[in-house]
């Protein structure tokens, strides 16, 4: 059989995203760790073996690499109920992956980042001008996605499918970047009801 190896940092949602997809499908998953705030996936080593720009995660499929964590969480989703059986939710499941790479992880994730494991006192002068910014796009993402949930259970179809998964993995811990969900009930309710799903794991970094 095949190996599967996730190289991440526990820490990371977006390494979460893929353990969680794996938890889901049943797929057993090699865990290999590193501490990026170390410099651990820069080594040369890494560059070389592992990931040339030196981030994680990474799944390693035998002797191929897949960085990047959606594409990952797809790899291990094929052909499994997480992908939706009709063309057009499909695509819809994709639109919400690529938006939540776009729009939501670089503000919500990089303030949970900043705030909950670097501290803002830590931070570069270029890093704290950037916060406004970023709590405000953090804000509008998570305020779309109340809206979009608001009379619904799923992001797409009836079904929980991989674009719930991928935007489950930082939402679910968006209030350690500073943000306050108790005002967004469909936001809540469906991050509820993510986490009930059979065979859900807990972020535990």
């Amino acid at each position: 059989m095949t190996a599967i190896i996730l190289h991440e940092d526990p820490a990371s949602g977006n390494c979460y995203k893929i353990r969680l997809t794996a938890a889901h499908v049943g797929v057993m998953l090699d865990r290999r760790s590193y501490d990026i705030r170390s410099g651990e996936t820069r080594t040369a080593a890494f560059l070389a073996e592992v990931d040339a720009g030196g981030r994680i995660p990474v799944l390693q499929i035998g002797d191929r690499f897949l960085p990047e964590s959606n594409a990952a969480c797809a790899w291990l989703a094929h052909d499994s109920a997480l992908i939706p059986a009709d063309r057009f939710d499909r695509a819809d499941m994709l639109r919400w992956m690529f938006w939540e790479q776009y729009s939501h992880e670089p503000n919500v994730a990089t303030l949970r980042f900043w705030r909950h494991f670097i501290g803002e006192a830590a931070l570069t002068p270029a890093q704290r001008a950037l916060v406004p910014s970023k709590e405000a796009a953090g804000r509008d993402a998570l305020a779309l996605l109340e809206r979009h949930l608001t009379g619904r259970d799923w992001l797409v179809g009836d079904a929980m499918t991989l674009a719930d998964i991928v935007l489950y993995a930082y939402t679910h811990v968006a209030e350690e970047g500073g943000f306050v969900l108790s005002a967004s009930p469909a936001l809540t309710a469906w991050l509820a009801r993510v986490a009930a799903q059979p065979g859900h794991i807990r972020f535990d970094p």
